[in-house]
């Protein structure tokens, strides 16, 4: 697989999985790829578009698809950015975490395995 490094995941929180499907349906054209009562996952147009029920994301997140999550980490927070959510497997060795910058915002970031 190849990565292609950037914004490619956005994840959406969703508070009723069954009403969000058919409205992100219509939107991106496509039916999901993944259908699970805990991930609905959409690919369009390369981008990779989740609907995350019971989360306590209170808006969507951008992940910014790297490398070397770890590095990536330790660069941010030199840089000055908080480590929100530690580095987790999401499934198949995929790796999420979150940081926040001064402000606040929440800033994803996403390691496929090699």
């Amino acid at each position: 697989m190849t990565t292609r490094l950037g914004v490619n995941t956005i994840l959406h929180p969703v508070t009723d999985l069954e009403k969000a499907k058919p409205v992100y349906a219509a939107l991106l054209g496509v039916g999901p790829m993944a259908d699970s009562p805990y991930y609905v996952g959409f690919e369009a147009e390369g981008q990779q578009i989740g609907l995350v029920p019971n989360s306590d994301m209170t808006s969507p997140i951008a992940y910014w698809h790297v490398t070397d999550i770890e590095a990536k980490i330790k660069e941010i927070t030199e840089a000055g950015g908080t480590l929100k959510d530690a580095p987790k497997d999401v499934g198949a060795g995929r790796l999420v975490a979150t940081l926040t910058d001064p402000d606040g915002n929440v800033l994803g970031i996403l390691q496929d395995p090699s």
